[in-house]
């Protein structure tokens, strides 16, 4: 009784409301229905596969209850998978049987269905698959939503050379299947820029999946990759599979064993894989998406990663800079993220002074995620507060004791020179900075500090500045 009352309350707790029972047989129907109803769904049912297509086509339920075999000869609940798969991948279908072969139950699967159970079954049993999958789509679609807040709902944001580079090889890929591999530093924006690859292509319907290869343990990269058959007949389906007719990114591609690289490779030459412990084909139509933070030509250099799986992944390469490189681009990305940050977490936007020094003299080890989390935080720690305080803010965050360090070595090194070399020592610090800040613009530089441009020029040659990226 407790444990039926623990039930009822869960269900309670879910938001998806709405079953469909579709069986031939009217004791199995209303078998199933009353127990659904107990627990205060809505139940709709369909006795044959007409009804079932009805009902389908004028309102999708939240999940769906299907016996495989029908009134129709050449017709079958695996059609109905197909077509509520069709209307909408998020709808769970749990497929029933009493005369299914394990084939047919490994074809459900395989098309999409959340769970398959035989004929005759306990209540205990349909009510826990019906809670899981219910639970399972929630959380994907509550996944959904946060992804579209972190990368869809953001831009490529920049007028630097290399981001304008790199948008226009976007565009072009739109059109194209070949394989892509993109490199840069951490927080550079690569998985990013695989998102707006896939939005861009033919396959943005179709599953974007991502595997991380440096968060993997190092046994189980061919059970992510590939699957896993076990004895019972279950299967635990890998990323390959699930990305199937879709993209598949790759992410620090460089992690993956070396042993296990053998494998990837012949994938893509074949097309076609067998899970662990499974003795089947199975063919997949991906595109496969690479990055990687690490130099892939010195790790082929010293053998950690083989030659041909590396030209074979790098058919288009991406190469994104730090943000250290591209300084004319932070201010543009401040407000980008300002403004879509305020109205993510609902709050008033912030009065960030995009000319405030410590955005151009730090280092940005993080790069654009970095500035990205910094705009986030001020956002948010920041309400009503003036620009001088927010400056304050900033300069807190960015200026930890490792910058202070840096700064005390440069006195040190200062006072222990000569007076000429010392004024050499701040004038260089002091330009580049400012160039920083102008992005590079000599005549602003040059009004900014009260000097004559062509005098600033002759000024930067002397110290050996050379122009500001």
């Amino acid at each position: 009784m407790i444990a039926e009352q623990s039930l009822t309350f869960q269900f309670q707790n879910l938001m998806l409301r709405e079953i469909l029972v579709i069986d031939d047989n009217p004791d199995i129907r209303l078998l199933v229905s009353n127990i659904l109803k107990d627990q205060n769904f809505e139940v709709r049912t369909a006795a044959n596969y007409d009804q079932a297509v009805y009902e389908i086509q004028r309102k999708l339920p939240d999940l769906a209850i299907v016996d495989i075999k029908l009134d129709k000869p050449d017709k079958d609940g695996i059609d109905l998978l197909k077509l509520i798969n069709k209307k909408n991948k998020m709808t769970p279908v749990i497929m029933i049987s009493g005369h299914a072969t394990v084939q047919i139950a490994v074809e459900a699967i395989r098309l999409g269905a959340y769970e398959f159970i035989e004929k005759p079954f306990t209540k205990e049993k349909i009510l826990n698959y019906v809670k899981r999958a219910l639970e399972s789509t929630k959380l994907k679609k509550e996944k959904d939503i946060i992804e579209n807040k972190l990368f869809h709902s953001f831009e490529l944001m920049g007028k630097s050379s290399s981001i304008v580079k790199v948008k226009k090889i976007i565009e072009k890929l739109s059109t194209s299947e070949s394989r892509v591999l993109i490199s840069g530093p951490t927080g550079s924006g690569k998985e990013l820029v695989a998102r707006k690859i896939h939005k861009n292509s033919n396959r943005s319907k179709e599953p974007f999946i991502i595997i991380n290869a440096a968060l993997l343990k190092e046994n189980s990269y061919e059970k992510e990759l590939f699957g896993e058959e076990f004895e019972d007949g279950s299967i635990s389906f890998g990323a390959l599979e699930r990305a199937n007719k879709g993209t598949l990114l790759i992410d620090e591609v460089s992690e993956i064993p070396y042993e296990t690289q053998a494998n990837v490779l012949r994938v893509l030459i074949d097309q076609k894989f067998k899970r662990l412990n499974g003795s089947k084909d199975i063919n997949v139509n991906i595109r496969l998406i690479s990055s990687t933070s690490k130099d892939l030509n010195e790790l082929v250099s010293a053998n950690k990663f083989r030659e041909d799986l590396f030209h074979r992944l790098n058919v288009m390469p991406i190469e994104l800079t730090s943000l250290n490189s591209r300084t004319e681009d932070i201010p543009i990305l401040i407000e980008y993220f300002k403004n879509k940050l305020s109205e993510i977490n609902g709050v008033q936007q912030p009065n960030i002074d995009i000319k405030n020094d410590n955005f151009y003299t730090y280092n940005w080890p993080g790069n654009v995620r970095e500035l990205r989390n910094l705009v986030e935080r001020v956002t948010i720690l920041s309400a009503n507060e003036t620009k001088e305080n927010i400056n304050k803010l900033i300069s807190d965050i960015l200026n930890p004791s490792t910058n202070s360090k840096i700064n005390n070595d440069l006195m040190e090194k200062s006072f222990s020179s000569p007076l000429k070399e010392a004024r050499e020592h701040f004038e260089k610090e002091y330009l580049t900075t400012q160039l920083k800040k102008n992005h590079g613009n000599i005549s602003k530089t040059a009004d900014f500090i009260g000097m004559e441009r062509s005098a600033l020029h002759r000024k930067l040659k002397s110290l050996g500045i050379k122009g500001i990226n």
